[in-house]
């Protein structure tokens, strides 16, 4: 008797145009491998790292490099991308990329339809919108903001499928209804942040709270708001100590600010992302004092996951975003607005109930594991899974009428 034939694992190829490891947003693509992984996906990772760098965690791992010079190392990079998707085109089912990727290809789908061969399902996926104000955008940032609009619209016309962070970035993209394939938002990984728990200690009587913020320091998330902020509740009695860690372009003006807070302000360089709990851990509230505006509102922010999962309560602005996460729950000191004063009292908020913060964060933990990577994963999962039945259903009936004919 012959051993049963097991299915064949659908393989997916996720492309990344940058490199990924030291990327702030590496979980996002590493975590979500993993978890695709183990719920029956083959999936490769394609970036731009250098070649000989080692695969991060247990994923598989195609670093292709690029070359330093900007349209020139994206044309060299794609050119390697589309090398690897024709040489395996018939053992890949699913090509996954995003707005940098889309003019490079896309025209491969085209070369697809054109032959009438059966080929992968190439999915367009966007995660974010162009981060930087229109009063302080270069005119490099309003070309990429340019190129950023053009992709999607053609990612909407030609694209087999579209997946996206949230619904909210569908409507603002204007995805077809017959491309959205699903959503899938971000999340945390449990068992990593939680360690973040057993190595906290809580603010004792005369101690100040400890506020923490992990990720990009560009102005448009507001830190020197909440900064300013920390330095006028200091004026009232209550003591506070603001830590950002990370880097970006707001990071000259974070830096200046804090030589004039006494200590209340620490800007530090950013960390891997393997030490990121060990941070939180020196913290008691994370923090997310962006302000109501749309490229925020669309997002699913990952930072919160994370400060959940640590064990933290969270000090955030009442936007969608972060409305739509956490809603009523009680582990959150809502600013009703970004603005100083709207800071300035939900960091009071924070200074009365300073004796809970602990039981807070015990709350925040337990609500985190609802936003885990495994769940956001299988979303991902079920949308490929979808969109390639779909696409198998037009190839049989062009198959169909080819043979009728």
């Amino acid at each position: 008797m012959t051993a049963e034939r097991q299915p064949a694992r659908a393989h997916i190829v996720w492309v990344y145009t940058q490199a990924l490891l030291g990327a702030l947003d590496q979980a996002t693509w590493i975590e979500t491998a993993q978890e695709l992984g183990r719920q029956g996906w083959d999936v490769t990772l394609v970036t731009a790292d250098p070649p000989d760098t080692a695969a991060p965690g247990n994923v598989q791992w195609r670093p292709l490099g690029k070359p330093r010079l900007y349209l020139l190392g994206q044309a060299v990079f794609h050119a390697r991308v589309a090398w690897l998707l024709l040489r395996g085109w018939r053992s890949i089912d699913v090509a996954l990329f995003h707005e940098m990727s889309t003019p490079w290809l896309l025209p491969l789908a085209a070369v697809g339809r054109l032959l009438r061969r059966p080929r992968p399902l190439f999915v367009m996926d966007t995660r974010t919108l162009p981060m930087v104000a229109p009063e302080r955008a270069t005119w490099r940032d309003r070309l990429r903001g340019a190129f950023y609009g053009w992709m999607n619209r053609f990612g909407n016309r030609w694209a087999d499928g579209r997946t996206v962070i949230t619904r909210r970035m569908a409507k603002v993209l204007r995805v077809p209804t017959d491309k959205l394939l699903g959503t899938w938002p971000s999340a945390v990984d449990l068992p990593r942040f939680s360690a973040a728990r057993g190595a906290r200690r809580w603010p004792g009587p005369g101690e100040p709270v400890r506020l923490i913020y992990t990720g990009s320091l560009v102005p448009e998330r507001n830190l020197t708001g909440l900064a300013r902020a920390v330095q006028e509740a200091s004026s009232r009695g209550m003591a506070f100590e603001f830590t950002a860690i990370g880097s970006g372009d707001g990071e000259a003006e974070l830096r200046a600010l804090a030589a004039h807070l006494d200590g209340r302000l620490r800007v530090l360089s950013p960390v891997s992302h393997e030490e990121v709990p060990r941070v939180l851990a020196t913290a008691h509230v994370g923090v997310l004092p962006f302000p109501d505006e749309e490229r925020f509102r669309v997002s699913s922010p990952i930072k919160m996951f994370e400060y959940m999962g640590a064990g933290m309560p969270v000090l955030a602005t009442r936007i969608v975003c972060h409305t739509d996460v956490v809603g009523g729950d009680d582990y959150v000191f809502w600013a009703e607005d970004p603005s100083l004063e709207g800071l300035v009292e939900a960091l009071e908020r924070v200074w009365r109930r300073r004796e809970e913060l602990e039981t807070m964060g015990t709350r925040a933990a337990s609500a985190a594991a609802r936003y885990t990577w495994a769940a956001s994963a299988g979303r991902l999962g079920e949308a490929l899974r979808q969109g390639i039945e779909r696409l198998a259903g037009v190839q049989g009936r062009k198959s169909e009428r080819r043979v009728v004919s």
